[in-house]
């Protein structure tokens, strides 16, 4: 989405760095998310993105660039507007409750400036609709994990936040409630039409809730695009390492081509000679009938669920491949393999 006036009603990162004494963690990150929009900030453990979130909500002090919240000037520019004052939410993988206070208190904490009647109204109202309706007078050692996380996002929402900041906020739950709430999350989000940045270092967290991805390493920003731009055109081997399992071959560019064992691939404007990176995923393995394809031995096959995943060699090479589900071979049979060239990305070698 292009840095524009009609995106200005969320948040605006332009050309924001931040050290820690020698440690540049983050590096002239530019960033809008819309209005309604859900942007995952995604990357390994220390790339910056909590450091970059924090800026944002103005629990770190900006050092250099611009932070602007409907479209006005939150940071910068001699300007340094408190989080308070900010109009953000914010959740974070530890839910933050205060254990003193009732559920509906929690929600309505931040909502003081109102009459003690309209924050409880309040506070029932955003109770109801994340689902916590016959808890409002419970403390949050009664609740649930899932519960809990519900009530630091009403009390995030209560306040109606111009933007919302997402920490990590589902790491701490079991795989089948963290669907469920992430999803929940999502639907209230887009009701509300809040400005969101999901900060997570889960491939498909990101994806599953996001509208667009930004991908961070060393405090810089790799690729933004939809998750399914970054899933099938990555524009670096870190973006395709990092969204899933690859597979990996150095060749050396022939006739503006590189040679497989699959078969021809074009070398992507790589010069003559060059030294070439050729990555696809386990996915772009496909069985072939009748003899068709790359003879390869099977060394390992695993079921998980809706696909088989085998590792399979053939001579020195060894590749990880991803078939539907079904029966799996056993240790040492041989099966017919070729390649989706779609699935292929094609880098310079570093």
């Amino acid at each position: 989405m292009p840095e524009t006036a009609g995106a200005a009603a969320g948040l605006v990162l332009t050309g924001v760095s931040h050290r820690y004494g020698a440690r540049l963690a983050v590096d002239n990150v530019s960033l809008t998310v819309a209005r309604g929009e859900i942007l995952g900030l995604l990357g390994p453990s220390g790339c910056g993105k909590s450091t970059t979130l924090r800026l944002a909500a103005g629990l770190e002090d900006l050092q250099q660039g611009e932070v602007r919240i409907g479209g006005e000037i939150m940071a910068g520019s001699g300007r340094s507007v408190p989080t308070e004052q900010r109009h953000v939410g914010m959740v974070f993988q530890d839910h933050a409750l205060f254990p003193h206070l009732t559920v509906a208190d929690n929600i309505a904490f931040g909502l003081g400036r109102l009459p003690a009647a309209e924050r409880r109204k309040r506070a029932e109202y955003w109770a109801g609709r994340l689902g916590l309706g016959g808890h409002v007078d419970n403390y949050p050692h009664r609740l649930s994990g899932g519960e809990q996380q519900r009530v630091a996002l009403a009390r995030a929402m209560a306040p109606e936040p111009r933007v919302m900041l997402l920490d990590e906020p589902f790491s701490s739950l079991d795989s089948r409630l963290r669907d469920q709430i992430r999803d929940e999350t999502v639907q209230v989000l887009k009701q509300t039409g809040t400005a969101t940045l999901l900060v997570t270092h889960d491939p498909e967290e990101a994806m599953r809730m996001g509208d667009r991805i930004a991908i961070m390493q060393a405090g810089r920003i790799e690729q933004v695009d939809t998750p399914d731009r970054v899933y099938a055109a990555p524009t670096t081997p870190f973006v395709a390492r990092f969204l899933s399992e690859t597979n990996e071959i150095r060749l050396r560019v022939t006739g503006g081509r590189v040679e497989t064992p699959f078969g021809f691939l074009p070398a992507a404007g790589l010069g003559e000679g060059s030294e070439a990176l050729v990555m696809f995923r386990p996915e772009a393995l496909q069985e072939r009938e009748n003899g068709a394809g790359l003879a390869m031995r099977v060394e390992r096959a695993t079921a998980l669920g809706a696909y088989r995943r085998l590792e399979v060699s053939a001579g020195a090479l060894r590749f990880a491949a991803r078939l539907p589900a079904g029966a799996l071979p056993a240790a040492g049979t041989t099966l017919h393999l070729g390649l989706n060239p779609s699935s292929c990305f094609v880098f310079p070698a570093t």
